[in-house]
């Protein structure tokens, strides 16, 4: 669905609003190998003091979704262990996360899932990247905005949905190549742990 003007300036607003505050999940940043500068260049935050309507997201970390025409949606991620892990605005469509790759990349571009691992190995590791919310949440329309290039690497969890996914895409487009992470792990974990290398070597050997 396609978002009005003023509904973009109502979540351009909070995501800006939010991102003041983003030195209040430093802790759990930094855990993840990031920093608050690095969230900054993705412009996430923090619900501190909830717009009217975001009560039920205080606390969480503000994801927003961003194009070049600005913020199409933001998801909500449980920092404190708090389940549900992720919630949504009302109504909103899943879509694909850090879509500016695209015209970053040349021949080739990287897919995982999650927007913390998507910032990862673009930010971190260096690989543009693409990064889907969950291992369900591929559509089909997707296929065409990646059929340009030459080479898709898919960077896939270890675990049974992150192996389905990969091997599904694999079998759409047929010029994927899958490195997948050793079983519990995904990006992000398999980074804090052993840094570029990992990903540096895998690259090399595939």
């Amino acid at each position: 669905m396609k978002l009005t003007h003023s509904q973009k300036k109502t979540l351009e607003e909070a995501v800006k609003t939010y991102n003041q505050s983003l030195s209040l999940a430093e802790d759990y940043l930094s855990k993840r190998g990031l920093t608050v500068q690095d969230g900054n260049r993705f412009l996430l935050g923090v619900v501190n003091d909830p717009l009217p309507g975001h009560e039920v997201y205080k606390g969480r970390l503000v994801i927003p979704y961003l194009t070049r025409t600005g913020v199409i949606d933001i998801r909500f991620r449980s920092i404190d262990g708090n389940d549900p892990k992720y919630l949504g605005l009302p109504g909103a469509t899943t879509h694909l996360f850090n879509v500016t790759s695209l015209f970053k990349a040349q021949d080739w571009i990287a897919v995982c899932e999650g927007e913390i691992d998507t910032i990862t190995l673009d930010l971190k590791v260096g690989f543009p990247t693409i990064g889907v919310p969950g291992a369900n949440n591929w559509k089909k329309h997707y296929y065409k905005l990646l059929a340009d290039f030459e080479k898709i690497v898919i960077f896939a969890d270890g675990d049974q949905a992150g192996q389905d996914f990969a091997r599904q895409l694999a079998k759409e487009l047929g010029t994927v190549t899958i490195i997948s992470m050793p079983d519990g792990e995904d990006v992000n974990s398999i980074y804090t742990k052993h840094g570029l290398d990992f990903f540096k070597e895998k690259m090399k050997v595939e």
